[in-house]
């Protein structure tokens, strides 16, 4: 997915003479639609609103925060003259302030210009949510190539603490040994940042760094999180990183740039993943205080030049002061503005801009409450004391305390009703969750051992069985391959939490090679998987990567597993009961006593209660080995 049209030292070699790589690039923008931009920003607001009754502009403002998801940035003056008379700003802002009041927000003034005479202002408007429990949340994925400084980063932004150069802020992040050992990120990490109502810094633990986070104490406080979701910048680990961009389901990526090291190694591979799942990049440049300034420079002269590339087509922005922030985040959700920033993580420099940044960003996922409820999941783990317990995405709808939902697919494309015994946002536990909210939850009666990741929890409304499927058909862009791509061709597939290997059963050319598109008709390998129209999903394998939208279900047809759980788990030779004879032996007056051997059976261990005898040979079968098989009959049976 390398976004550059060459790289420094020349094109790359491979089949993509036959087709220009900026044609292939630009194509990224036309085969998917781009996001539409919110109803925020189509509508236009009053500039004056000194004239109008507190009734009207209290019905915009409701509308206007609806639309935002609980935000909305005000701009009072911002017409034709720019600016308003001071008087009647001051008015404005008073009739502003009365109507967040009176819908239970919260009014902050966050700049204003002086435009000859006359002045503008910009205001951020947030609801107060009812419940002391409950917050907006707004996932960032952190990408860039390693040793770019992105937990060091994270570290730094969460604690409140400057890092001594030597990886101090960093250590907070990591969940291995290995890890801190040699300072590479191998996992999807989860860190947050805490807003108050006013747009204040919410830090976690203690002001020397060595408490522990204590999540839920920001989470109470704050009316607004920002979750970070840190992922991998090695390339051994790029399945990792796919995972995290696609199951996570983030609203907004930010893209890591070492000053000194510039655009090397997997930061083009991760900028064009993003670009290919159409999530809003904005840039982060680090390392300003070690770097050079003629080094600097030409960093950013070079990212500049790959942002307006035919296959980014993006205007960046360099901010420098709060002026650039609010322009930044008025115009970031429309994809076509790149805010750039440089910043420090040992003096500190730029961080305040960064963080009121981070304070504007909204989500771009609707909450859709009255829809059934719909969830992925994209991590598993077993609690003791607890049980079994998923985490992952509300995609939409509600889902409260005890609600009885549908689990599955399982390795038959089934589902099973299970109860919700426990909800955890952040740590916090709550009664209830939103879509477009990340969230844990406690199952009843269900081992960690049936789960696995790609599950979805949904509302019996929802009928799940007609949108589970063993084969997909997609319209695919083929962003880089060797050499050609046909029927048979096999390769890891990620669609949301969903990565399974797939085969293409069929498409409407003979071969496909790098640019080209086509509609492919994919077939899971291991199990039937959940999917709607219209999931976008990456193709990898190796070197070969492809992009592409989900078009089509077939539900209808039947799979041919060859790796599921239930059939690869091992069996173990059950022993039978010994019979001797007895001859004219030492024991018993006859030979010595013979034992007869009976034809063992194996039996699953996944208690399918389904036994296979096993045919012996000369010597017998040896009853303390383990025998792995690949048929399961009670599969086959139904």
């Amino acid at each position: 997915m390398d976004v550059d049209m060459q790289q420094e030292n020349g094109p790359e070699p491979s089949c993509s003479d036959r087709v220009p790589r900026a044609r292939t690039l630009s194509s990224l923008n036309t085969l998917f639609e781009p996001d539409k931009p919110s109803p925020e920003q189509n509508q236009a607001t009053p500039d004056d609103l000194s004239s109008l009754p507190l009734e009207t502009v209290k019905e915009l403002l409701n509308n206007a925060l609806m639309q935002g998801n609980g935000e909305a940035l005000w701009s009072l003056g911002n017409s034709d003259p720019p600016g308003l008379p001071p008087d009647v700003l001051e008015k404005s802002l008073e009739v502003l302030r009365s109507a967040a009041t009176a819908l239970e927000a919260n009014c902050s003034l966050l700049r204003t210009k002086n435009c000859g005479e006359r002045i503008a202002a910009d205001c951020l408007i947030r609801t107060k949510l009812q419940d002391v429990d409950d917050f907006l949340e707004v996932r960032v994925a952190v990408l860039g190539n390693v040793d770019a400084g992105k937990s060091t980063l994270l570290g730094v932004l969460t604690h409140g603490l400057l890092d001594d150069g030597r990886g101090l802020a960093r250590m907070r992040l990591f969940r291995h040994k290995h890890e801190m050992e040699s300072g590479r990120t191998s996992s999807v990490g989860n860190d947050i940042l805490g807003f108050d109502g006013e747009g204040h810094v919410l830090h976690q633990g203690a002001t020397d760094g060595h408490a522990q986070p204590d999540w839920a104490e920001v989470c109470r406080r704050a009316a607004k999180v920002v979750t970070f979701i840190d992922l991998a910048g090695h390339e051994r680990y790029l399945k990792t990183t796919v995972f995290g961009m696609t199951g996570h389901a983030p609203d907004v990526c930010m893209l890591m740039v070492g000053a000194n090291a510039g655009l090397v190694g997997m930061t083009k591979e991760h900028l064009g993943l993003a670009l290919a799942l159409h999530v809003p990049v904005f840039v982060v440049v680090t390392k300003i205080d070690m770097c050079p300034q003629n080094v600097l420079q030409d960093t950013l002269r070079l990212l500049q030049k790959l942002l307006r590339s035919p296959g980014c087509r993006k205007m960046p922005l360099l901010v420098q002061n709060t002026d650039d922030v609010v322009t930044a985040a008025m115009n970031f959700h429309s994809q076509r503005l790149c805010p750039v920033f440089q910043v420090s993580n040992v003096s500190g420099q730029n961080l305040d801009l960064l963080k009121q940044f981070l304070n504007l960003l909204r989500t771009r996922m609707e909450a859709m409450e009255s829809e059934p409820a719909e969830f992925q999941m994209d991590d598993l783990y077993s609690v003791p004391g607890v049980g079994t317990v998923v985490s992952g995405t509300v995609l939409r709808g509600v889902i409260r305390l005890n609600d009885t939902l549908l689990l599955g697919p399982d390795a038959l494309g089934k589902f099973r009703p299970v109860q919700i015994k426990g909800i955890h946002r952040k740590r916090l536990p709550v009664k209830e969750c939103h879509g477009g909210q990340t969230a844990s939850f406690a199952i009843k009666k269900i081992r960690r051992a049936e789960l696995r990741k790609g599950m979805v929890l949904l509302s019996p409304l929802l009928q799940p069985d007609d949108s589970c499927c063993w084969e997909f058909e997609a319209d695919i862009l083929v962003l880089h391959h060797p050499t050609t791509i046909s029927v048979k061709y096999q390769a890891m597939v990620h669609i949301g939490p969903i990565r399974q290997t797939c085969t293409i059963v069929s498409m409407n050319t003979e071969h496909l090679r790098t640019g080209d598109k086509a509609a492919v008709r994919f077939q899971f390998i291991k199990n039937p998987e959940y999917l709607r129209t219209g999931m976008r999903m990456v193709f990898r394998e190796g070197r070969t990567k492809a992009v592409g939208t989900v078009t089509r279900l077939y539900p209808q047809t039947t799979g041919n597993p060859t790796n599921t759980k239930c059939k690869v788990a091992k069996m173990q030779t059950q022993r039978g009961p010994r019979e001797t004879t007895k001859g004219p032996g030492r024991r018993g007056g006859g030979r010595r006593g013979r034992k007869k051997k009976r034809d063992p059976t194996l039996r699953c261990k996944r208690n399918c209660r389904a036994t296979v005898a096993l045919t012996s040979t000369a010597g017998g079968v040896d009853r303390r080995s383990v025998v792995p098989i690949t048929y399961c009959p009670v599969l086959s049976s139904d």
